[in-house]
């Protein structure tokens, strides 16, 4: 079983900026892609941004070139950092990572991006 904990959601204005963290723990060896899924609301869940452990990433269109996903396979932690953000970026932010074909899922954190 993998565990993962996300971290950094929080309000920010429109073109702000944040930083979300998130820490795999128990099973991690072998973990191969990383990455964060969003759901707005009434919305379904879409895929933001994705690594793999070879540090090949993977983003929706409608973030390239404002949010960067980082991997720290030392630390078992995947980051994403969220830059010029937009009112359509508010959503639950979902960690995922992809072991042996099996998807395991954070409990998300809340971005909400108001003035």
């Amino acid at each position: 079983q993998v565990q993962l904990v996300e971290s950094g959601g929080g309000l920010v204005q429109p073109g702000g900026s944040l930083r979300l963290s998130c820490a795999a723990s128990g099973s991690t060896f072998n973990i191969n892609t990383m990455g964060w899924y969003r759901q707005a609301p009434g919305k379904q869940r879409e895929l933001v941004a994705k690594v793999t452990r070879g540090s090949s990433t993977n983003y929706a269109d409608s973030v390239k070139g404002r949010f960067t996903i980082s991997r720290d396979n030392s630390k078992n932690t995947v980051y994403l950092q969220m830059n010029s953000l937009k009112p359509e970026d508010t959503a639950v932010y979902y960690c995922n990572a992809d072991r042996w074909g099996i998807n395991y899922w954070g409990k998300g954190t809340l971005v909400t991006v108001s003035s």
